[in-house]
């Protein structure tokens, strides 16, 4: 973006120093955009022998019909191997399956090849994550987008990123920031800087490069203002904890204009009428922006499409999926469509901020301060000395 030099600009790895790497699920059929269709899969591998679920979990090194697991933190599922599971489904969650794709997952470690416990354990009430998009050369999308709900931190083109919670410790405690960076910036800009106050100004001008996420600081008062307020817009747009759900004015709205399919096969958009076509279904007005709108160089609105037309592999669990295109799924891509069409009218504000920074705190600055280097310490997840665990065969234990 103007006005940011990467030799100044520090990294978000060291504005932000603990993360984590993304999910790796190791299988797909526990995850999924429905979650009555993820009951009815998890219900046909107990009903299935033990050859036949052998099958249908698609073992792998860390996770096999015998392999013995912990709970995740704050789920009361089964810890004894799948090899003789019989109980009902847990109940699934909410989760972020790459960018602006809320999806929902089965909560069993069992399932899981790595989870990431310290995720989870840090979840809930009070926590945001940011997560680092991967690097496209020429892309113009977001490097940084933000969740209110656990991501799994898959990028789009493949690329993983860093997840960063804001908080180390569950219930919004302890910010996961560098020590003295918040104190730093308060003196410099002469007003009390939060950790929330540093996450808004990331989303507003966060930029990819090669070497990770650069973010720019300012020293001046009145630009801090300007970017932390388009980041809490931002931040609205993108995790929508608080439930509310995002408008555009009448006559802009996106609505079904032709039923969409029960089976859609392609999807496609129609520049001159603005609308997007799923065959012979219509929705419209889609502006340009939400069907162009690209994180790491992939069209969301496109990817977002194909997850839910994947049929799955004949005989797999994943081929258990909805007979017939959902309503809530409708409602869904809606909401999307708005909340990409009114990041994209977002996009002029984050250019003229980053061209207008003015008064920098440089990564130079912050190391003549004593912030940077970051200790090693804060790289590394908090300890929960009082965080109770149910491991392997209902063992406790204390992290």
């Amino acid at each position: 973006m103007p006005g940011v030099t990467h030799d100044e600009a520090a990294l978000l790895a060291d504005l932000m120093p603990w993360s984590v790497a993304p999910l790796r699920p190791g299988r797909g059929w526990p995850m999924g955009p429905d979650a009555a269709s993820l009951r009815a899969r998890w219900a046909a591998f107990v009903r299935a022998d033990t050859a036949e679920r052998e099958a249908l979990l698609s073992p792998s090194r860390t996770r096999t019909l015998h392999t013995a697991v912990a709970q995740l933190p704050g789920h009361q599922g089964s810890t004894v191997p799948l090899a003789a599971e019989s109980g009902p489904c847990p109940d699934p969650v909410r989760v972020l399956h790459g960018p602006f794709d809320e999806q929902w997952l089965i909560p069993d470690h069992r399932l899981i090849d790595a989870a990431r416990p310290e995720l989870w354990r840090v979840a809930g009430e009070g926590q945001l994550f940011l997560v680092e998009q991967g690097y496209v050369t020429g892309s113009s999308g977001p490097a940084v987008l933000a969740s209110a709900v656990l991501p799994d931190g898959r990028s789009p083109a493949g690329r993983p990123g860093r997840i960063r919670p804001l908080f180390r410790r569950p219930g919004g405690l302890e910010p996961n920031v560098a020590p003295g960076l918040l104190a730093h910036l308060s003196a410099a800009l002469g007003e009390d800087i939060a950790a929330g106050d540093l996450l808004a100004w990331t989303l507003a001008v966060a930029e990819a490069s090669p070497t990770g996420c650069r973010v720019p600081l300012t020293s001046d008062a009145g630009v801090w203002a300007r970017g932390t307020e388009l980041g809490r817009r931002l931040l609205a747009l993108e995790a929508r904890g608080d439930g509310a759900r995002p408008k555009l004015p009448g006559g802009r709205r996106p609505y079904v204009r032709a039923p969409l399919p029960a089976r859609p096969a392609e999807v496609s958009y129609d520049a001159d009428e603005e609308a997007l076509c799923v065959d012979a279904g219509r929705i419209s007005p889609v502006p340009r922006e939400a069907w162009d709108f690209e994180v790491s160089g992939v069209r969301v609105l496109e990817l977002w499409f194909e997850r839910r037309m994947a049929a799955g592999e004949a005989g797999s669990l994943e081929a258990i999926r909805p007979v017939e295109w959902p309503q809530a799924w409708t409602s869904e891509l809606l909401e999307l469509i708005t909340v990409l069409a009114l990041l994209a009218e977002l996009r002029p504000l984050r250019v003229e901020l980053t061209a207008g920074i003015g008064s920098r705190v440089t990564a130079a600055a912050l190391r003549r301060a004593g912030v940077l280097p970051v200790p090693d310490a804060a790289r590394r997840p908090a300890s929960v000395l009082d965080h109770h665990e149910e491991g392997p065969g209902g063992q406790f234990a204390l992290l």
